[in-house]
């Protein structure tokens, strides 16, 4: 009965195979940001704040190259399911491409108008200054960041989880080095404070693609294919690529854009406060990266069920991790709340924070560790099934609208117009987004609407197990 909602042995196996890795990888991405903030932190709240303002920049650039990632998902796992090299590889071309023009979208405005970025998020001009100076350097690893992103989607779509994993591993440890050398001016170089952090961060994203095509070279895996393979696209192949991909690239965009239109509102509120919103974020994305690791287990062995027709091993493992994810976040939640005073020492250890910060990040971390199985309901439903199952559409309607709906207005009726404190504030725009989206995102689960293959094998699984439910 148990392995009925958990999980049998082989599905634990694969599980273990693909979420661990992926996990490792992503907390070693998110130490990028801890360590900017462990080190910025010491130069004070205005450093703290400034930086973790231009960070929703890259942040806004990471997500939009996460949505086109997941639109290349729907396509790689099915036809991995299938080994259908051809078209994966035509696949991964489209998506570098666009991945192309996205970056160079970000960088212009981040290296040209720097102080109308920040001042997006805070009108102070200390801030401004500050966030500025990071930004004009850190604008150069988004062509790095979008590169990484998508060849990293791509080894985990073919089962190379590994690969990724030791990169970041390599990523962070320079991180970390060239972050502590260039902020405080060490190991004999320049003393560069914010513009070291963002020094540090260019060079170690830009050592994440070429370590990921040297590696995939020596392996000789499907990473590496001659030019003539990967843009050998037609219109048509174009036309089918965005039809899934559009809705997911537009859904990581608005809800991206959603999140920086109140973390406006936060920091708007106060830069002390903003201070203790990159805190608290510095600890979710760390804590998000088991979520990740699921998340994309998930997509890769739903995707592959449902390409290759495969219906109901599709839906079982589906129902499996529709359990196990808001489990996990149910644990990890717990230990956030219990471990937040430990946690946000970390970032305090020169007492160069001040009181109001320290308080107002401990409300918020409990508040979102409690919240974080609520939370996790609807992220497996919209990244994990939703997309593996071939529908972008729906996962976008449940997330975009929720936000945008309910969320945004929720959060500046009650700074504007009702003057809440600013944790007050926090709390009802996470509940006002959340609530409504894990409703309409089990009531789509649980229609099994998001069943759209987009291979024909998985079009005439999809058909057979329908008929045989109605059999029943």
């Amino acid at each position: 009965m148990l392995s009925k909602y958990l999980g049998d042995k082989p599905f634990w196996k694969i599980t273990a195979r693909l979420a661990l890795p992926i996990a490792i990888q992503n907390m070693l991405t998110g130490s990028f940001q801890l360590i900017d903030t462990l080190m910025v932190s010491k130069l004070g709240d205005v450093a703290l704040s400034s930086v973790g303002m231009a960070g929703q920049w890259s942040w806004l650039l990471n997500l939009v190259s996460f949505g086109l990632c997941s639109g290349m998902s729907v396509f790689a796992a099915q036809y991995w399911g299938i080994k259908d090299y051809k078209s994966m590889r035509r696949v991964l071309g489209i998506a570098l491409s666009t991945a192309s023009v996205i970056a160079v979208l970000f960088f212009v405005p981040a290296c040209f108008f720097p102080t109308s970025v920040i001042s997006f998020f805070n009108k102070e001009a200390a801030v401004i200054e500050s966030g500025s100076a990071y930004i004009r350097i850190a604008c150069f690893s988004y062509p790095a960041v979008m590169l990484t992103v998508i060849l990293s989607g791509f080894l985990r779509n073919i089962e190379k989880v590994r690969v990724p994993m030791y990169v970041s591993a390599v990523t962070t440890v320079l991180n970390a080095v060239l972050n502590y050398g260039f902020i405080f001016g060490k190991f004999g170089l320049p003393e560069l404070g914010v513009r070291g952090a963002a020094t540090a961060t260019c060079i170690s994203s830009w050592t994440g693609p070429v370590l990921l095509l040297l590696i995939s070279a020596f392996q000789k895996n499907h990473l590496v294919q001659s030019p003539k393979d990967l843009f050998s696209f037609k219109l048509h192949h174009i036309k089918a690529f965005f039809q899934r991909a559009i809705p997911v690239v537009c859904n990581e965009a608005l809800w991206a854009t959603g999140i920086v239109v109140l973390n406006a509102v936060y920091s708007n509120m106060g830069y002390e406060y903003y201070a203790a919103v990159t805190i608290l974020k510095t600890v979710v994305d760390l804590a998000f990266a088991f979520f990740v690791g699921l998340g994309n287990a998930c997509v890769i062995m739903v995707g592959k069920s449902v390409g290759k027709g495969s219906i109901e091993r599709a839906v079982n493992d589906s129902k499996r991790f529709a359990l196990l994810i808001p489990l996990t976040a149910l644990v990890i939640g717990l230990l956030m709340v219990c471990f937040r005073v430990q946690l946000i020492g970390i970032f305090n250890m020169g007492n160069n924070i001040s009181e109001l910060t320290v308080n107002t990040a401990r409300s918020i971390i409990l508040f979102v560790g409690l919240e974080m199985p609520l939370r996790m309901i609807a992220y497996v439903q919209v990244v994990g099934i939703f997309r593996s199952g071939g529908d972008t559409f729906m996962g976008m309607v449940c997330d975009v609208g929720s936000l945008w709906v309910f969320a945004v207005p929720a959060a500046i009726l009650c700074s504007k117009v009702f003057c809440l404190p600013f944790v007050a504030v926090l709390i009802i725009a996470y509940l006002a987004e959340d609530i409504p989206k894990s409703i309409f995102c089990l009531i789509h689960f649980r229609s099994l609407k998001w069943l759209k293959p987009v291979t024909s094998e998985g079009i005439k699984g999809k058909e057979e197990y329908f008929r045989s439910k109605k059999q029943i």
